[in-house]
């Protein structure tokens, strides 16, 4: 049956199999949800039509069963009456439709194999649905815990960077503390030796000038009588 072909994928789907294939499997996941409950209602349409002949068979079956058994039972009635003829014509009809009988066994047997198929695919369909249900939000925790590792990896490189950074300003800033002692040392190294008594005289001519100012102010104040 064509149905029966269009539907083999579905037998064979494996869901593992498409998750690992898929680029983000958060969203893929939804979207296979949506492509299965799609087919199964496609599925459960033509699974109801494939057991609906499964019936119909199985009751042209029963039906002509019963007719063999009617038949042989008139026949059975006829001879008893003493009626052989009339026996001889029931005993035919039984034969026709002992003859039909295999070939309405055939039928049902075909229709009985394709409502099998038909049912272990509406079956697996509602099973890969009720899995991918139950699996479906540990699916996107796992996604979103990925994610998140993957930022806290990109943010632990910018950090090693800025280590390496810090580390290279604190060489630059030592290299800058070494360079001004070594100016500020050379600025001592090429300053003038300073002459002692030179200083000393200045001090001493300070203090005489301030003798003769201390002189003049006493004479002032005698001339004034204060």
């Amino acid at each position: 049956m064509a149905i029966l072909e269009r539907f083999t994928d579905i037998i064979k789907a494996n869901i593992n199999d498409l998750l690992d294939k898929c680029e983000d499997p958060a969203k893929m996941i939804d979207q296979y949800l949506r492509n299965l409950t799609e087919d199964l209602a496609e599925v459960k349409k033509e699974t109801a039509a494939v057991m609906a002949e499964e019936t119909r068979a199985k009751r042209m079956l029963d039906d002509n069963a019963a007719e063999i058994r009617r038949y042989e039972d008139l026949a059975r009635k006829a001879l008893t009456a003493g009626n052989e003829d009339d026996a001889r014509v029931f005993l035919g009809k039984k034969q026709q439709l002992s003859e039909k009988a295999a070939s309405l066994q055939a039928t049902y047997d075909t229709a009985h194999g394709n409502a099998q198929k038909m049912r272990q695919m509406h079956d697996k369909l509602v099973g890969d649905i009720e899995s991918l249900n139950s699996r479906r939000e540990m699916v996107k925790a796992k996604v979103a815990v990925a994610k998140t590792q993957e930022r806290v990896n990109k943010i632990g490189a910018s950090a090693e960077k800025a280590a390496g950074a810090m580390s290279a300003f604190e060489r630059m800033e030592r290299k800058a503390d070494q360079m001004l002692d070594q100016a500020n040392a050379m600025a001592e190294l090429n300053a003038v030796p300073v002459d002692e008594a030179a200083a000393l005289e200045a001090k001493y001519a300070s203090a005489a000038g301030d003798s003769a100012v201390d002189d003049e102010l006493a004479k002032l104040k005698a001339e004034l009588g204060i």
